[in-house]
């Protein structure tokens, strides 16, 4: 008898605890960007600095427990042929998965449009934290997504 009460509360309190850590890692440190605070940045080519860039349509998130927790979606007016010429781009980007609640950002989508040439990656911001750039991916009809990545000083 001792033993169910036992094993019940183990149960109990693995269930509880399990509960715990998936809401704080999916939800709890995340926080919604107000659209009318968004900006966005790309780094010029012609002078080595992030210049602000016009977007449309924001959404994003943010965390305050990590870096590499930053997601936007938003579009982009200009085309392709002048970001190429104007901003820098970036050499190899890995976007990072957001929580699924958050749908407009789909990491194995943007990555696979990087890998495929359809998107194209430019530079928004060179260490916006220690070791971390910010990214932003560009498709041909103006659909833009931006995230936090590891750069080369945190690399292998």
């Amino acid at each position: 008898m001792n033993g169910k009460i036992v094993g019940s509360f183990i149960l109990i309190t693995a269930l509880i605890a399990g509960v715990a850590i998936y809401w704080l890692q999916v939800y709890a440190y995340y926080d919604e960007i107000a659209a009318d605070r968004a900006e966005m940045t790309m780094v010029n080519i012609a002078t080595g600095q992030p210049e602000p860039v016009l977007i449309e349509g924001f959404e994003g998130i943010d965390g305050t427990s990590s870096p590499i927790r930053y997601r936007a979606c938003f579009t982009l007016p200009l085309r392709t042929g002048t970001l190429t010429e104007t901003y820098e781009p970036y050499p190899d980007p890995t976007p990072l998965t957001a929580p699924g609640w958050f749908d407009c950002f789909d990491a194995v989508a943007i990555g696979t449009a990087l890998e495929s040439g359809e998107a194209m990656a430019f530079l928004s911001q060179h260490d916006i934290h220690d070791g971390v750039d910010r990214v932003v991916a560009v498709f041909p009809d103006g659909r833009a997504f931006a995230w936090h990545q590891l750069n080369e000083k945190y690399q292998d």
